[in-house]
């Protein structure tokens, strides 16, 4: 089985990985800070927004591609997907704007921790089947 649906929210994912990344490089291309952070409180931030979406988005993906390859019916899949997608989004936002939005990074963060729960649990019953 080849999966599907998958590769959208993996497409989905990467290009808002681009656009954290691209935060980083601009500013440290403004500020010409190269290596580290000088102390810019804004460039930790930006950092640590890119750093906290490469934390949870890959072991996200991987859950979502080991139940797609389980036969987790598409809709699921797709539920599922959206919460990671939407998730990231949010907490992104809100963790990057100034000051930050906390009712946002918080519903990113549900929405992150709620799908990686769910869709644990499914790859669980799917393989105990």
């Amino acid at each position: 089985m080849i999966p599907i649906i998958t590769p959208i929210y993996a497409g989905f994912l990467s290009l808002l990985l681009v656009a954290l990344s691209a935060r980083v490089i601009r500013h440290r291309y403004v500020t010409r800070i190269s290596i580290g952070d000088r102390n810019s409180r804004e460039l930790r931030k930006k950092m640590r927004v890119q750093a906290n979406f490469i934390e949870y988005a890959p072991f996200g993906l991987v859950l979502l591609a080991l139940a797609e390859l389980q036969g987790l019916p598409e809709m699921a899949l797709h539920i599922l997907g959206s919460m990671l997608l939407l998730g990231r989004l949010a907490h992104a936002a809100g963790m990057g704007a100034t000051p930050q939005r906390m009712p946002l990074r918080a519903a990113g963060m549900v929405l992150t921790l709620g799908m990686l729960i769910l869709t644990a649990i499914a790859n669980i019953a799917l393989a105990m089947i």
